[in-house]
């Protein structure tokens, strides 16, 4: 008989996660502590924008016509106790306020909740990002408080989403990493991605420290690459090179690869900040601190290319924002995407409307968010209504919808036509040809 499987946190993982082991089969819980949260994804909706997932919810909700029924939520700790062998634990773990350390709260919370209701053999298994040690002290926890004790096993076994292709990440992963205690956990999670594994995924098995680094230490990596590409944007931009150009030809190198060396504005988003923050707080914590001195400069870089595009956006409107309208192009800190975490856009619009700046936004997909954190700044309902009568139009989130602007249509409505491409995806050629003064950061005036 197939395990039974809860999901414990309903938000972006978990509610991927849940989906998709319906996907796979399995008779799927979910629980979480708010309410409204539960009675939106009962209806196959989600609070977020993510493609695809709303689509499989929706497949399998139980109660919904058509569905497979074989996915349900709650927000009872006792229901999920009694339902679940295999238990996904997927909440938040962000950064604590005015520390780089990650905040567990969230985690310590929903683990002390479960083991008060485990009764029973189990298999509890960690999804999120947490620092090196966390598994070992939370197996110790469970073990002090599951009525079941030593029948519950702990098992961390990390996510490696990236948002816009999360269901895809989810059902079809390059690597599944378990960190495992003993035999039952490895041979439970076989059974569970046996879908995957059949498809010719890796399946790593390693020690709880080896899985809780894994994430970080992949975040770290893909961050230093793109701050690398930015660092060498700088030096473009001082000696009149052109960075793209730069990223092909080392991007050949197979040692080096062609992916995450586009140069720009810089990451943002929920993960790669937070994680290498957390993961350099941690290296102190053990004594290894050294070790990780280069993710300050990677850190470094990155909010530097923000300020840098405040910079080159103020030298395009005469020096000073005071009264100048500009337009943002994006809200977001990535495309397919409604998440404006740490996003460098947004970033980048509050520094210029705290400098005097009249600035508009637009987004397809990110303006209630946007709104929620930044209320003061203008937005638009569309790019072209964003961009009427700007001074400047900031390129900063590389949606498709952007690289189909006709820049002759845009140049009807702006005051003046300067754009900068914080994300070098658009044809600079084509922006020139209509008149404009096209800047792209790392790349030749002209």
């Amino acid at each position: 008989m197939a395990p039974r499987i809860t999901v414990i946190g309903t938000g972006y993982l978990g509610a991927t996660h849940a989906a998709a082991m319906a996907e796979l089969g399995f008779e799927v819980l979910g629980l979480d502590v708010d309410p409204g949260k539960i009675e939106m994804l009962g209806r196959g909706r989600v609070p977020m924008y993510e493609p695809g997932l709303e689509e499989l919810l929706q497949k399998h909700v139980a109660g919904l016509e058509g569905s497979t029924g074989r996915l349900r939520f709650t927000t009872s700790w006792e229901e999920v106790g009694e339902f679940g062998d295999v238990h996904f634990v997927c909440v938040n773990t962000p950064q604590k306020h005015g520390e780089y350390a990650c905040d567990m709260s969230y985690v310590d919370a929903a683990v002390t909740s479960l083991a008060a209701v485990l009764h029973r053999p189990a298999l509890v298994v960690g999804k999120s990002t947490v620092p090196v040690g966390s598994a070992a002290r939370l197996a110790r926890l469970l073990a002090e408080l599951a009525p079941a004790g030593d029948d519950v096993e702990l098992a961390w076994n990390p996510e490696f989403l990236r948002e816009g292709f999360a269901v895809q990440d989810t059902l079809h992963p390059d690597r599944i990493v378990v960190g495992v205690a003993g035999e039952h956990g490895e041979k439970l999670l076989r059974e569970v991605y046996a879908g995957p594994i059949g498809e010719g995924t890796p399946f790593v098995v390693a020690d709880y420290p080896t899985a809780e680094l894994v994430k970080t230490a992949a975040n770290s990596f893909l961050a230093t690459k793109i701050s690398f590409i930015n660092a060498m944007a700088e030096v473009c931009e001082a000696a009149d090179g052109d960075v793209v150009k730069l990223a092909e030809a080392i991007g050949h190198d197979d040692r080096i690869g062609k992916k995450f060396l586009r140069a720009g504005v810089g990451f943002g988003g929920g993960c790669l900040p937070k994680d290498i923050r957390a993961f350099m707080a941690r290296a102190g914590e053990l004594g290894a601190d050294q070790a990780l001195t280069f993710l300050r400069e990677v850190d470094s870089i990155n909010m530097r290319r923000r300020a840098h595009m405040v910079e080159l956006a103020r030298e395009a409107v005469g020096g000073s924002f005071l009264g100048q309208r500009v337009a943002v192009l994006g809200a977001t800190f990535k495309p397919d995407s409604d998440d404006v975490r740490d996003s460098p856009a947004l970033n980048v619009a509050g520094q210029i409307h705290l400098q005097g700046g009249q600035v508009t936004v637009y987004d397809p997909k990110g303006m209630d968010n946007a709104r929620r954190l930044f209320p003061t700044l203008a937005y638009a309902p569309s790019a072209l209504e964003a961009c009427r009568g700007a001074r400047v139009v900031l390129h900063l989130t590389e949606w498709g919808e952007f690289r189909e602007l006709d820049p002759a249509a845009v140049a009807a409505v702006v005051a003046d036509r300067h754009l900068i491409d914080g994300r070098n995806a658009l044809d600079a050629a084509a922006w020139r040809d209509a008149g404009w003064t096209f800047r792209a950061m790392g790349r030749p005036r002209a």
